[in-house]
């Protein structure tokens, strides 16, 4: 299933505090950071979308035309489809791989590579018990054939001419607690961390935390166990840093679309991605998967930029069926922007309205 229809089907969401770990972020790759994106120091819109393999050339061309005409700057693809990726390459768009991460819902994988998946708390793996949703199949972060088989992966897209950089997405552990608007469609209220989504328990994360801090987990209070919380923290933060490590040397850029917040990605999906080697981040602040209005989308940005400290740049992520209107989406674009994003990444239906809106800060961008 295609990220578009778990949206539709308001399923679930697209980090971590390197306690113990070394820094990345020297001087040298501070100054590094944001240059792909910021030469002018412009705004800019991304764009995430389904790669469309069907329509001809013409339609294609014309309607990327019309998002280059509205300010969009770069196309996150959901797929490698070369054709899509030149045509739009061709009218001057850039164009990114988007790319499913620690979700590995992949048959053969799973078939071949059982040991590399996920165990929650109470013993089961996710291939056999996927939490909340069928796709839901995740890779262990632990696992080092997995970051290998995640590395290769990613070279194998980052070295095509065609792709100009790598954007990663559920890079993360399954929510361990859902956004509470989707409280009532799972029919259970996650006011506590449940064994059943709460994941890694298998025996190399196990036996590897307690070699690095000297005792077990604490099964009685897991949920409260700090180190316990900063190991997985770090787990997920090692997996992105690994990858950006080996793509570095094709010279382009790496993002993620992360949660919403440093405090939500941490305290959810155990995702800290204020600390990630990155280019730049699209934190999705889909605002009414948490029952809040338009204004929250500057009060998370603002979050985002003050915990970053400057190491990369904010592209906020917003979610077209999110507004009630036109000027409601202005509105939101507006408060990110003000707050310290560098641009926006939008996700849903870019309708003819949606593009006239974004055409309003083309003098920006």
């Amino acid at each position: 299933m295609n990220k578009r229809n778990f949206i539709k089907k308001i399923a679930l969401f697209t980090g971590a505090s390197l306690i113990g770990v070394q820094n990345v972020f020297s001087s040298e790759n501070k100054n590094r950071h944001s240059s792909y994106f910021l030469k002018n120091n412009k705004m800019k819109f991304l764009y995430w979308l389904e790669t469309d393999t069907k329509s001809e050339d013409k339609v294609l061309e014309d309607k990327f035309m019309s998002y280059k005409k509205a300010g969009i700057d770069t196309l996150l693809f959901e797929q490698t489809d070369k054709r899509n990726y030149e045509l739009a390459k061709k009218i001057g768009l850039k164009t990114h791989r988007w790319k499913w991460t620690m979700n590995c819902p992949e048959k053969e994988i799973m078939d071949a590579h059982p040991e590399w998946y996920s165990i929650n708390r109470e013993g089961k793996s996710c291939i056999e018990d996927p939490p909340y949703v069928n796709y839901y199949r995740w890779l262990c972060p632990n696992n080092e054939e997995a970051t290998n088989y995640l590395i290769e992966k990613s070279k194998s897209i980052i070295q095509l001419d065609f792709v100009d950089g790598l954007h990663l997405d559920y890079i993360r552990y399954p929510d361990v607690i859902l956004p509470v608007n989707l409280w009532d469609k799972y029919k259970i209220e996650q006011k506590e961390e449940y064994a059943k989504y709460d994941y890694c328990y298998c025996e190399n994360c196990l036996k590897k935390f307690e070699k690095e801090n000297g005792r077990k987990v604490n099964n009685k209070y897991p949920s409260e166990d700090l180190s316990w919380k900063a190991f997985r923290y770090n787990s997920i933060s090692k997996v992105v840093n690994k990858i950006k490590k080996e793509i570095a040397p094709f010279g382009k850029p790496l993002s993620a679309a992360v949660f919403p917040t440093p405090d939500i990605a941490k305290r959810i999906v155990r995702q800290d991605w204020t600390t990630w080697d990155l280019d730049f981040v699209c934190p999705m602040i889909y605002h009414n998967f948490y029952q809040e209005e338009t204004p929250w989308i500057g009060q998370a940005v603002r979050e985002g930029v003050r915990n970053l400290c400057g190491k990369f740049p904010i592209y906020a992520g917003l979610f077209l069926s999110d507004f009630k209107s036109e000027e409601d989406l202005e509105n939101g674009i507006n408060l990110a922007l003000t707050n310290g994003a560098k641009g926006i990444s939008f996700f849903g239906k870019m309708k003819e309205s949606t593009l006239t809106t974004l055409s309003k800060f083309k003098d920006k961008v």
